[in-house]
């Protein structure tokens, strides 16, 4: 049964949206915040999320953006802003497609078959292991397995290693991580990377001279290699 997380806080559109889902067999979890929605995507692990951008405590982008750090989950964004700005901001934010309330209840389901069909399902866990760390990047923070000690990473370390472990396994080029991180323009400054990956590596290796998880790939880039 494929298991979908509605972030709204309007119930007359939870009550309507959880007796249609579950006619068509799907599964619906409700959350009415961003906190409890990114809190359920990373306990449950739905395989499609919708999301309202005018939450109480925080904006659906900020959800968005969130999630993004570490899964691949489809977004539909489903609100009540029509202008085009809205929908571009949300689509360039992690969003894979944009529907306007109010809507019709067929073209709602006609988009989730399109976006799951097209849209790598597949949730990669929050937490990930890097020798004794237990890094959370869906709270964005790192504890020791034992739970009692914890690391602080900057914004730019934190955008490195995102990264590099949403790209698990596979090489990412010195081009990307300095377009993705610091723009156009900043290519060629290589500088900026090895000195990321060395604080990276200090912070959280096992032994930051013999790397075991942030590989360097001569020549090319950095490669994340998971346990």
């Amino acid at each position: 049964m494929i298991k979908v997380l509605v972030i709204d806080d309007e119930p007359r559109l939870i009550r309507t949206l959880g007796i249609n889902l579950q006619a068509r067999g799907y599964l619906m979890i409700a959350a009415a915040t961003g906190a409890e929605g990114l809190e359920m995507a990373a306990k449950k692990l739905p395989d499609l999320v919708v999301v309202d951008l005018g939450l109480p405590d925080m904006g659906g982008i900020e959800v968005i953006e969130s999630l993004r750090r570490w899964s691949k989950v489809p977004i539909l964004v489903l609100s009540g802003r029509s202008d085009a700005v809205y929908k571009v901001e949300a689509l360039n934010r992690g969003a894979d497609d944009y529907v306007t309330k109010p809507f019709n209840i067929e073209e709602f389901f006609a988009r989730i078959s399109a976006v799951t069909r097209r849209t790598e399902t597949a949730l990669s866990d929050p937490i990930v292991l890097i020798g004794k760390w237990r890094v959370d990047l869906a709270n964005k923070d790192i504890l020791d397995v034992t739970g009692t000690t914890s690391q602080h990473l900057t914004p730019t370390e934190w955008q490195v290693l995102e990264i590099l472990i949403q790209n698990s396994g596979k090489l990412v080029t010195k081009k990307k991580l300095l377009q993705d991180i610091w723009g156009h323009g900043f290519e060629k400054e290589q500088g900026y990377l090895r000195l990321y990956i060395s604080q990276l590596r200090q912070k959280l290796e096992p032994n930051p001279a013999s790397p075991e998880y942030l590989l360097t790939e001569a020549g090319m880039g950095y490669r994340f290699r998971h346990d």
